[in-house]
């Protein structure tokens, strides 16, 4: 029998709910806008089962289903796909009183969302993520988007869901690389905000590996209320704004905003630009922490034990902590493009302790490089 739902408030941008267990159907039926007519479900083929489940729950509601299915991966953030899709929403008749389902992982939720927030200038959107990552990140939140060119998310929009529905069951589906992979968000939100999350999966890393685990369900549960609490005091991470060059800003969780929730990003983006969007995203964002403490162990601001500490809890899960040395000058001006870039000035969140995070604006050119030299490194028990 399924258990009781945890149930988690996001406001800010539109209130809703993030659902956590129950099971998929009684929690999906429940959140349906009742004037919706129309369901479209965004999804990929690796998640055809679950789609298919999305698909009978729609219909048992009295709704037409349309399915769209896109590619895996961040190939279906691009704008031929968004547009293949608004065309199967126009050829549809889809209304503005319609709604959208994304069902997949975090790749699948941006697109799904992005597709939702510029049809018609906004429909209804629910997230039904089935991935880890998706699960404590990218479903939740409202922020969308697609890649281009020039850099991953840098053509997006904010549009909250009216739900997300998570069900951790679903994770026995999915392979054990993208498990692991997502647990790097996981370690994030430790990190930045519930230092317990970094407890608990130093206290049993195999627990946290493992998808059926209770430590999993309450691992995902605390990820989500620092997604929530973050973006309902910041929905439009507008936080940060207006500090001087050359200093560390923003010394508290009220003024960083949402932007803290890129700890680790500025890197990983550019990473994952330059692998093509070949690696997955939660090991690209574990390099990215690792450059980020060694950022902030170099200026003054984490302790050589926690920057050991780093490395130790990502390596325990089995994620990469280190990345080739070639590359630097191509990093250095993809991070250049990021989205927290302002008048051409990078700007990284680093930390000023464990759950403290700070955003250090223009760090001297020579800093950036050797923190990133010391990603060959490696660090023992």
């Amino acid at each position: 029998m399924a258990s009781e739902p945890t149930r988690i408030r996001v406001t800010g941008g539109g209130d809703y709910d993030v659902i956590i267990g129950g099971s998929l159907e009684g929690q999906l039926i429940a959140v349906l806008p009742s004037s919706a007519a129309r369901v479209v479900i965004v999804h990929t083929e690796s998640v055809a089962p679950i789609a298919r489940q999305v698909v009978e729950v729609v219909a048992v509601a009295g709704k037409v289903p349309t399915v769209i299915e896109i590619p895996d991966g961040e190939a279906a953030k691009t704008v031929l796909v968004a547009a293949a899709c608004w065309d199967k929403l126009g050829a549809a008749g889809f209304t503005r009183s319609d709604l959208v389902i994304g069902v997949g992982g975090g790749a699948t939720t941006d697109l799904a969302g992005f597709v939702a927030a510029t049809w018609l200038r906004g429909v209804a959107l629910v997230q039904v993520p089935t991935t880890l990552l998706a699960m404590v990140d990218a479903a939740v939140g409202g922020k969308t988007g697609i890649n281009i060119g020039a850099g991953k998310n840098l053509v997006g929009s904010f549009h909250s869901p009216v739900a997300v529905v998570i069900d951790p069951s679903v994770l026995a589906t999915v392979p054990v690389v993208d498990h692991v992979t997502g647990l790097a968000e996981v370690v994030k939100a430790g990190l930045i905000r519930d230092p317990v999350i970094c407890d608990l999966i130093e206290a049993d890393p195999a627990a946290a590996v493992d998808p059926a685990s209770e430590l999993t369900v309450e691992l995902i549960t605390r990820s989500v209320r620092v997604k929530a609490e973050v973006v309902s005091d910041d929905f439009r991470e507008a936080g940060g704004l207006g500090e001087a060059a050359g200093s560390v800003a923003a010394m508290g969780r009220s003024s960083v905003g949402r932007e803290m929730l890129n700890y680790g990003h500025t890197l990983a983006h550019a990473i994952e630009r330059a692998e093509g969007y070949r690696i997955r995203h939660g090991s690209a964002v574990s390099i990215g922490m690792v450059f980020a403490a060694e950022l902030a162990g170099l200026t003054g601001h984490l302790g050589e034990a926690e920057v050991v500490r780093h490395r130790r809890l990502l390596t325990s899960l089995g994620l990469p902590v280190e990345y080739r040395q070639d590359r630097w000058p191509e990093l250095l001006e993809s991070m250049r493009l990021d989205k927290k870039t302002r008048a051409h000035t990078l700007r990284f969140v680093i930390l000023d302790g464990i759950g403290r995070p700070v955003i250090l604006t223009d760090p001297p050119a020579e800093i950036l490089e050797t923190a990133f030299r010391r990603l060959v490194l490696t660090t023992g028990a």
